[in-house]
């Protein structure tokens, strides 16, 4: 397994990282802006399910670091099913979940996380927010940036201190 390593400085002597998750965005482009526009994270990761929404994004912000893997839906894309990368010093397992029977429950993807060393499991297929510890691991589902449901993103500060993780919700507009 290969992680990557990125640490950006805060100026204070601080390595960390926002970083704006989502999933199961299904072609809602639009949903997805509003909320980049809101939040100004410093990277986007994209938990599958129209991970081609994830490259329209990249091009519409191409300052923007965006990373992705695939969904069930994903059936054209080339990213990858998982991902683990360190960011600011903390690793993170990137799954969209299905591979994992997430839908029944995050077990199994809890621990594949947690052999792969991560600090912080993200993972979506479920289109329900969901945020909470496991030991010593952070596991968040961002919920779905899809305009049939509640729009639901997930917000990861990456600090020395720790990982700070918070879900929130865009309103129809």
């Amino acid at each position: 397994l290969v992680c990557f390593i990125l640490c950006v400085s805060r100026g204070n002597g601080d390595c960390g990282l926002d970083i704006f998750v989502l999933s199961d965005s299904h072609g809602s482009l639009k949903w997805m802006m509003q909320a980049v526009e809101r939040e100004r994270p410093e990277r986007v990761l994209h938990l599958g399910d129209h991970a081609a929404d994830a490259v329209q994004l990249q091009a519409a912000l191409p300052a923007l670091p965006v990373e992705m893997v695939c969904g069930n839906c994903d059936l054209q894309q080339s990213a990858p099913q998982t991902l683990c990368q360190t960011y600011a010093g903390k690793t993170i397992f990137m799954t969209h979940g299905h591979l994992y029977q997430v839908k029944l429950t995050p077990y199994r993807a809890v621990l594949a996380a947690e052999e792969a060393g991560a600090e912080l499991l993200l993972y979506g297929h479920t289109h329900r927010a969901a945020l909470f510890r496991e030991e010593n691991l952070w596991v968040m589902n961002p919920g779905t940036c899809c305009g049939t449901q509640p729009i639901t993103y997930g917000v990861v500060s990456l600090e020395t201190s720790g990982i700070h993780c918070r879900i929130e919700s865009l309103e129809r507009r």
